[in-house]
């Protein structure tokens, strides 16, 4: 039986459980994997000669498993391809939903939804498995895309290295809804409420080089 089968929630731990406003985090599995599937771009951290390092990368998920990419030369994927235990990290992902205005400065806040992983990172050392990641990560990007372009080569796989973080120590937070002023602040006579945020794609641009006869591909098409 797979995780996602076994449990509709992962697990909570002391390092997924905050300290603070505890009532909008969550281990819902499908929760987590919504936030997690909406972007492209998380924060990859790490300890480095003793010092912090958080990096900003590309991702993809598979079922409970997240893949990173980078060259070979890269300290962190270095880090994570020697002997076990792999590379201790820290990865999180966070969309601003809205502008949250108070009436006072100190109620002021952000509407958004976050997820943080905490695990060790190892390095994917299956061919098989190496390519369905490097699929995963293109098509995270825009679905659909890997099946319209070239696959990585020899060459391009060899420079190409792919971290692999299971998805066990991990936890969803949300914040939703509207400024929570102080009672005494409810008279004040300045404009409180919510700007939203809105993610969207612009039309596509083709590249200059492009043969004019290469149709618009439908999976753009529905962006």
């Amino acid at each position: 039986m797979t995780p996602s089968q076994a449990s509709p929630s992962y697990r909570a731990t002391e390092r997924t459980v905050p300290t603070r406003s505890r009532e909008r985090a969550s281990h819902d599995r499908e929760l987590v994997h919504s936030i997690l599937d909406e972007t492209s771009v998380c924060h990859l951290g790490f300890v480095r000669d003793g010092a912090p390092v958080v990096l900003p990368t590309l991702y993809g998920r598979v079922g409970d498993r997240l893949y990173v990419h980078g060259s070979t030369g890269s300290r962190p994927l270095r880090m994570a391809g020697q002997a076990d235990p792999g590379l201790e990290v820290c990865l999180t992902v966070t969309h601003v939903d809205g502008l949250v205005l108070a009436r006072s400065a100190f109620h002021h806040s952000i509407n958004y939804r976050s997820v943080v992983v905490h695990g060790t990172a190892r390095q994917v050392t299956d061919a098989e498995e190496k390519r369905t990641a490097l699929d995963a990560l293109v098509d995270h990007v825009v679905p659909g895309r890997s099946a319209d372009s070239r696959p990585a080569n020899a060459r391009e796989l060899a420079a190409t290295a792919v971290l692999r973080l299971d998805l066990d120590e991990v936890s969803a937070k949300v914040r939703t809804g509207g400024p929570s002023d102080d009672l005494e602040d409810l008279v004040l006579p300045h404009w409180t409420g919510v700007v939203p945020l809105v993610r969207g794609y612009g039309a596509p641009v083709p590249a200059d080089d492009l043969d004019p006869s290469v149709p618009l591909p439908a999976y753009l098409s529905a962006l």
